[in-house]
């Protein structure tokens, strides 16, 4: 059989200008492509439409460009695929998997520290630092969820973590690249860190952690490489393409790009934007010496000779 040809994307949300990490994370995604003799893909992650916007949109396409960074077909914007979303949480809904849950995240925030302050000890959080779901509404009524929700009351769909394990029990992923504290090769996921994580709202039929493994699925790729602040994430992303029977891709979770202040940079960030960055005078070459990764003939040097362009 003849080996199915990797597939690697890029996928940021224009919801701000790129920053050198971005830099870091396209120029990588794409010289790994090239030496695998792959296809390179830009996804463009704009369900937040109130704060996504087309001139952004065209920002990165004009940035990457700058760094000499192509793609193999026209980008895939999520804002224009939400009946895929729709069809996936359905699917979920079907299984019995997701509920409705109607506490805010201010009142799940508040609930935490009304239990720390009461009982002495910490509130489980999961591993970005936000408090777990307490899981009040999973064992509604059905009478009472469908009552609260023809009245208006806002709500998001939850995951209903526990039975969702137990349907994709024993789950791992391949890392080929790092966690924050160093492991590698065969990872063991444990979702059940994130508690009832959300995968849609009342008005949007998806959340990040369903959209991304959905459309990794549909555009068939077999390669997610991205930084390492996503590591976790992919014990909700490995049971979640379980549950829904999509494959799952090797995974290479990188460094991160750190500001002087050795934190994860920010859009907000506009010193290291890669529009102030070209402003003041900086090359292609310049920008690629910065994120630490080879010049771009020594590059295309290594992909011809099969070698991965990080060496």
């Amino acid at each position: 059989m003849t080996p199915t040809k990797a597939v690697f994307r890029f996928a940021p949300s224009p919801n701000g200008e790129l920053h050198l990490g971005h830099a870091y994370s396209a120029l990588l995604n794409h010289a790994m492509a090239r030496a695998a003799e792959g296809r390179f893909l830009l996804r463009l992650e704009d369900i937040d439409k109130a704060r996504c916007s087309l001139a952004f949109e065209r920002q990165i396409e004009d940035d990457l460009a700058f760094l000499g960074v192509d793609w193999d077909e026209p980008p895939r914007r999520q804002s224009e695929h939400f009946a895929d979303y729709a069809a996936a949480l359905e699917a979920l809904a079907d299984e019995e998997l997701i509920y409705p849950a109607f506490m805010t995240r201010g009142e799940v925030r508040a609930f935490a520290e009304r239990f720390e302050e009461e009982e002495g000890r910490p509130w489980p959080r999961d591993p970005d630092g936000a408090p777990i779901y307490p899981g009040l509404d999973r064992h509604a009524s059905t009478a009472e969820r469908e009552k609260r929700m023809s009245e208006g009351e806002r709500f998001a769909w939850r995951l209903d973590m526990e039975r969702a394990i137990e349907c994709a029990p024993a789950l791992a992923w391949e890392e080929t690249g790092a966690s924050p504290s160093g492991d590698t090769g065969e990872i063991v996921a444990r979702p059940l860190e994130w508690g009832d994580v959300v995968l849609g709202r009342q008005d949007m039929p998806t959340s990040y952690h369903l959209a991304v493994i959905v459309d990794d699925g549909l555009q068939g790729v077999t390669d997610v490489v991205r930084g390492r602040d996503l590591f976790y994430a992919t014990s909700v992303h490995r049971l979640l393409q379980a549950l829904l029977g999509l494959p799952a891709p090797r995974y290479h979770h990188h460094p991160l790009i750190l500001g002087p202040d050795g934190r994860k940079l920010s859009k907000s960030a506009r010193d290291t934007s890669l529009r102030s960055l070209r402003a003041a005078g900086l090359a292609a070459e310049d920008i690629r010496r910065m994120v630490g990764l080879p010049g771009r003939a020594d590059a295309e040097m290594l992909s011809r000779t099969g070698r991965s362009a990080t060496g």
